[in-house]
């Protein structure tokens, strides 16, 4: 196989199944403003914060991995530093240039909005940076899901919901559930995928740590999260929706698949994504 193309090569590393990690959160936060009107250009500058630090993340993570050599047995996704293709320097500055991007955006939010966004901010770029970088990245340990939960769930979603009028609207706290329970899914389809690599190379991630078979569970639990959520939210059909998207990904997820055979997962529970953040928004303007 060719290696990808100078552009083609960065779209790539930048994970394109990820992104709705950021943007869904977004999308449900704006939505639970109704039937106030949405505040546009506060919407669009959380949605340019969320998927900057997606992205920077999934750059330091490809940084960090590809520098401490535990990518060089991964089945997943192409990687810029284990390729070699591109020097670990190269990838370490997109990584910070999209970082500053986010806090660019995220300062303006602060001055429309709250201040209270500056600390968050802070504190989401050196969540995406430890993640895998550092001398005790704490996905390594198990807490991947832990910050995926708290920033990419609650502070995503809550806080998006919050810098639209300066208040936060019921049931908020449940849909950061929801979203944080997705995106811990998105997270749960790549790690058991790459089970037995971060086993080999040190990586102790909680998929790592409990297996391939007992991972399953955690899966379902993360999806269970997003129905339940959804449902506490005030929405059961977006409960109903959630759960027949990730039916497909939970076969994959129970079945005796590993490895490479997994990768169908993240796609599955990245369109699982997409859909309920759609519907969310659909059903939120026509009922409210």
């Amino acid at each position: 196989m060719s290696a990808p193309g100078q552009v083609e090569r960065w779209v790539l590393a930048a994970r394109v199944r990820t992104l709705p990690a950021a943007a869904v959160p977004v999308v449900i936060g704006a939505s639970l403003t109704r039937p106030h009107p949405y505040n546009v250009v506060n919407t669009l500058l959380c949605l340019v914060v969320a998927l900057a630090l997606q992205i920077g993340t999934n750059y330091a993570n490809d940084y960090s991995d590809g520098v401490r050599g535990t990518d060089e047995v991964r089945v997943g996704p192409f990687r810029l530093t284990a390729s070699r293709l591109v020097s670990p320097r190269a990838v370490k500055r997109a990584a910070f240039a999209f970082f500053a991007v986010a806090a660019v955006a995220g300062l303006a939010l602060s001055i429309r909005s709250s201040w209270v966004f500056v600390p968050l901010g802070v504190s989401a770029v050196a969540a995406g940076w430890f993640y895998t970088g550092g001398p005790r990245p704490y996905g390594y340990l198990g807490l991947g899901e832990l910050f995926v939960m708290i920033y990419f769930g609650f502070v995503a979603t809550v806080g998006t919901a919050f810098a639209q009028h300066g208040h936060i609207p019921a049931g908020a706290w449940w849909w950061g559930l929801s979203t944080g329970s997705m995106a811990c899914a998105l997270l749960e389809a790549n790690n058991l995928r790459d089970v037995d690599g971060d086993r080999a190379s040190g990586k102790k991630t909680l998929a790592a740590r409990l297996g391939r078979r007992r991972g399953s569970w955690l899966f379902a639990l993360f999806v269970a999260g997003a129905v339940l959520g959804a449902g506490l939210g005030g929405e059961g059909l977006v409960g109903a929706v959630a759960l027949a998207m990730y039916i497909p990904a939970l076969s994959l997820a129970f079945s005796s698949k590993s490895g490479r055979e997994l990768l169908p997962m993240l796609k599955q529970s990245s369109y699982a994504q997409w859909t309920v953040g759609a519907v969310t928004a659909v059903v939120m303007f026509v009922t409210r």
